[in-house]
């Protein structure tokens, strides 16, 4: 990608609006738009790190037998009427009329969706269990829209959701989920921690949350400092505060972002709606149901939240938008021979061909954060100048070894 075709260009300043990091970095280095409160355009930037984000996501959903599907994100009133959540959920859902006076929704989740794609597919205990999943838009009707692309109206996120003929066999995929979840997190370099909270609008049961450790984080968090235990503040006792109760080590308290979530529903949708199979003797159950979510949009604006500094964001390999930034200065031997090289080995690069200077160029490159940059100068000659974002300093090697790299 020659740079000089990128759209839109750099800014300079943040928007006036702008309170979070997210929000002044992403929409400064050209990855995001702000159509109104909560709503935003992926540019072209924005849109390939969301794109390697989902990838890792969709490679570990595989892993765990998850089908791909796309669903509707206008439902019936009539759906949501049958587990009652059109009533309960109203306060968040975006509700409305058509020219016929007919009730609808938008979506801003799809268990009830999912339960009526089962109960016209599934009959016998020989059709389960079911993992099906899909990365779609969600609305919510947010009181106050904050915090840059974190908290929106209007965002992507990928649902994960399964059936089962067993309470045991649930539990079992639940915890492959965990297991999923804490992959692709870890694939994509945060530092997280699972905690244990409410349910909300979804279940009267606790679920647990997949939480960015962030000084920005508007969620607060304990966790002990030496095992695994974790809950959100919704549900922290402070009158048992002193100890962790899992191995008696120290409680901290903590402030993060919440990326991702998995929900135990039991048979509480499936009584609701009738969605029933066969088993072996041919009695009538109730199947066992889960819901899992990743903000996908949510996440490249809490990596952004943690991994920056005074100069603009820092993209680790799994998420920078391109592999590498090619920065052309005067005197550079063969730049568009280097570009086409990059190429060939099926590297992705920008490149910044733009007829400006040196000081712009690298100030643009620090800015968009790509996590490899090569410059090609008149001092570099045949080789070319290699520079990690998060590194401080530079080095000179060999065109062919900065294609072993990054590779």
């Amino acid at each position: 990608m020659l740079q000089s075709q990128l759209f839109p260009k750099t800014r300079k300043e943040p928007p006036k609006e702008a309170e979070s990091i997210n929000h002044k970095l992403l929409v400064r280095a050209g990855f995001i738009d702000q159509l109104m409160a909560g709503s935003w355009t992926l540019l072209p930037l924005g849109w390939r790190v969301v794109n390697k984000i989902n990838q890792v996501i969709r490679e570990e959903m595989n892993a765990i037998g998850g089908q791909e599907v796309l669903m509707p994100l206008l439902h019936p009133k009539n759906i949501w009427n049958e587990t009652g959540r059109w009533d309960k959920a109203k306060e968040v859902m975006y509700q409305f009329k058509d020219s016929r006076g007919r009730e609808y929704a938008l979506s801003f989740t799809h268990e009830e969706i999912v339960m009526d794609l089962l109960r016209k597919n599934i009959k016998s205990y020989t059709d389960l269990p079911v993992a099906v999943y899909h990365f779609s838009t969600k609305f919510r009707n947010e009181a106050r829209a904050r915090s840059g692309i974190l908290r929106g109206r209007e965002f992507l996120m990928k649902d994960l959701y399964s059936a089962h003929t067993t309470e045991k066999d649930f539990w079992k995929y639940y915890g492959e989920v965990r297991d999923a979840y804490s992959k692709i997190f870890t694939r994509l370099g945060f530092d997280f921690r699972i905690t244990e909270a409410g349910g909300g609008v979804f279940t009267d049961n606790n679920t647990h949350e997949f939480q960015v450790l962030a000084e920005g984080g508007e969620d607060t968090i304990f966790c002990c400092k030496k095992c695994d235990w974790g809950v959100n503040q919704e549900i922290f006792d402070e009158k048992k505060a002193e100890k962790c109760p899992e191995c008696g080590g120290e409680i901290i308290k903590a402030k993060a972002i919440e990326v991702g979530n998995i929900f135990p529903f039991g048979t509480w949708y499936s009584e609701r709606m009738h969605v029933y199979y066969s088993d072996k003797d041919g009695g009538k159950k109730p199947v066992f149901f889960g819901s899992y979510g990743i903000g996908c949009t949510r996440v490249m604006g809490a990596w952004v939240e943690v991994s920056h500094d005074e100069r603009g964001i820092v993209w680790n390999k799994a998420m920078s938008p391109f592999d590498a930034h090619l920065i052309e200065l005067p005197g550079a031997k063969d730049a568009k021979s280097v570009y086409e090289t990059l190429k060939k080995e099926g590297i992705e690069v920008l490149w910044d061909d733009r007829d400006v200077p040196a000081g712009e160029k690298f100030a643009d490159a620090d800015l968009i954060g790509i996590a490899v940059r090569l410059v090609v100068s008149e001092k570099t000659q045949d080789k070319v100048e290699w520079k990690g974002r998060s590194e401080e300093k530079s080095q000179l090697i060999e065109l062919t070894e900065a294609v072993k790299k990054l590779t």
